[in-house]
């Protein structure tokens, strides 16, 4: 005969508490009460129920970091990629003339060169 592994079943906890029913006895009601009872052996890749790590700092500052950097990226790739065919006029404002290659050669050939 197979030995058979125990089952293993979520214990939950006694969250309920009758006590916040009656105000009579407590000066403030509390409102929110206890966490909801979770089972304690299910994994996540988020942390699971409640979770707040001890270095979410650290851990927010490298992935700001993280999406910082490939946005810095893209915009460098997008910036060397970017092609006008009609340019800005010369007195109006455009936001991409300080970073656009193509139109910051084009305004050096429009100014006046001193000879």
């Amino acid at each position: 005969m197979h030995a058979t592994r125990p089952v293993r079943r979520a214990v939950y906890q006694n969250t309920t508490n009758s006590s916040l029913l009656s105000t009579s006895s407590q000066s403030q009601f509390k409102m929110a009460g206890d966490k909801i009872p979770y089972p304690k052996h299910v994994w996540s890749p988020a942390g699971g129920w409640y979770s707040q790590p001890k270095n979410w700092k650290a851990n927010t500052a490298v992935m700001g970091l993280a999406v910082f950097t490939v946005a810095g990226v893209f915009f460098s790739l997008s910036a060397d990629r970017e092609h006008r065919y009609k340019m800005p006029e010369q007195g109006r404002f455009f936001p991409s003339r300080y970073w656009s290659r193509q139109i910051r050669e084009h305004e050096r050939t429009l100014a006046p060169k001193d000879e």
